[in-house]
């Protein structure tokens, strides 16, 4: 019988050096002043992107996970706006898809936390913000 996709653990020095070299990249400056900030951090528990999304609200910003995919998009809803739609991915040396994710929205930070250690749907969807 064949293992199931969502029961490969994940290879945690894998996503160090990952995480290191996603710090690193010069692109992800760019994306940070022409997009909006991302920052990521670890903790025991959990990795936590968090992006500053000042200028929209709950209800303009969504959150995609699909496959190794964290797609977070933020548009205005109602014009004339100034601000343009804006949309970041952040691609994960894992499936996002088989891990828990939420999100929470305060005072302009979006925050995201994938856990470690307990499992997700094993399919694409977006993450409701409350």
């Amino acid at each position: 019988m064949k293992s199931k996709k969502n029961d490969q653990p994940i290879d945690f020095e894998l996503v160090e050096k990952w995480l290191e070299n996603y710090c690193l990249d010069p692109l992800t400056t760019q994306d940070d002043l022409i997009q909006f900030r991302i920052d990521l951090y670890e903790t025991d528990q959990e990795w936590i992107v968090e992006a500053l999304l000042n200028e929209y609200t709950s209800s303009e910003i969504k959150v995609f996970i699909e496959d190794k995919n964290l797609v977070i998009t933020a548009a205005k809803s109602s014009p004339p706006s100034n601000v343009q739609k804006r949309v970041r991915t952040v691609q994960f040396p894992f499936e996002v898809i088989n891990q828990k994710v939420t999100a929470n929205y305060i005072n302009g930070i979006l925050e995201v936390l994938i856990s470690k250690t307990e499992k997700g749907l094993g399919k694409s969807c977006y993450i409701t913000l409350p």
